[in-house]
């Protein structure tokens, strides 16, 4: 199960206030893995808790750690130019 560290919770913020263009030319191999197998698996099941009505806490857990809803939705957003499938 991947956790919200610190480390996943700036890298969301990073997604949620940058532009997927600029992210793209600085992103290194080790940065798209984590992208796709940490980042993406958070955002993915944040999205299905919110569209499927799953009960996986991330709601809670974002709130808890101060990322309001309209962060990640935008990290999701970015997320998903960056190619990485969040459905």
């Amino acid at each position: 199960m991947v956790e919200l560290s610190l480390e996943n919770i700036e890298f969301i913020k990073i997604l949620a206030n940058s532009d997927s263009t600029i992210l793209q030319t600085g992103m290194n191999e080790a940065m798209l893995m984590r992208l796709e197998s940490e980042i993406g698996i958070i955002l993915r099941e944040y999205y299905q808790e919110k569209t499927m009505k799953t009960d996986t806490n991330w709601i809670v857990k974002f709130e808890n750690v101060g990322i309001p809803e309209d962060d990640v939705k935008a990290a999701i957003a970015c997320a998903r130019r960056l190619g990485i499938d969040i459905s």
